[in-house]
């Protein structure tokens, strides 16, 4: 079956996997989904991912990243991912709109590729938001 929104099946499986503590899970790979892992595991949200070859499509496995208080409970990293930008709604900022400071990071896909609020602040870009993760 085909998947309408691959952005936000991944970033619905990331949540999904987290608040029931699994460790891996698996998506199908894109080019966009590589860069969304790579801002995710620089900004210490994931452990890392990586691309698991297919005869017929490859899949991105995603190690996802936990802390354990005294008690040695687990609790994951991700509280919250929220899609900004749907299909068919897309949310663009301008460059001086970017937030330098949000709760959480700002994922952005810009002129200059796909990167952090921060990074898009410091560049002076803007673009469309993917999502916000905390």
């Amino acid at each position: 079956m085909a998947v309408i929104d691959p952005i936000g099946d991944l970033l619905t499986r990331i949540q999904n996997a987290s608040d029931t503590n699994h460790d891996t899970l698996e998506v199908p790979d894109s080019k966009i989904k590589r860069e969304i892992l790579r801002i995710l595991q620089t900004e210490g949200f994931i452990k890392s991912y990586e691309v698991i070859a297919d005869a017929h499509q490859n899949f991105l496995r995603v190690i996802l990243k936990y802390q354990e208080n005294e008690q040695m409970v687990r609790s994951p990293i991700i509280q919250k991912v929220k899609r900004v930008s749907p299909p068919g709604n897309p949310v663009f900022l301008r460059r001086h709109q970017v937030p330098l400071h949000t709760s959480g990071v700002m994922v952005l896909t810009t002129s200059q590729g796909v990167m952090t609020n921060k990074q898009a602040r410091r560049k002076g870009v803007g673009g469309e938001v993917i999502a916000i993760v905390s």
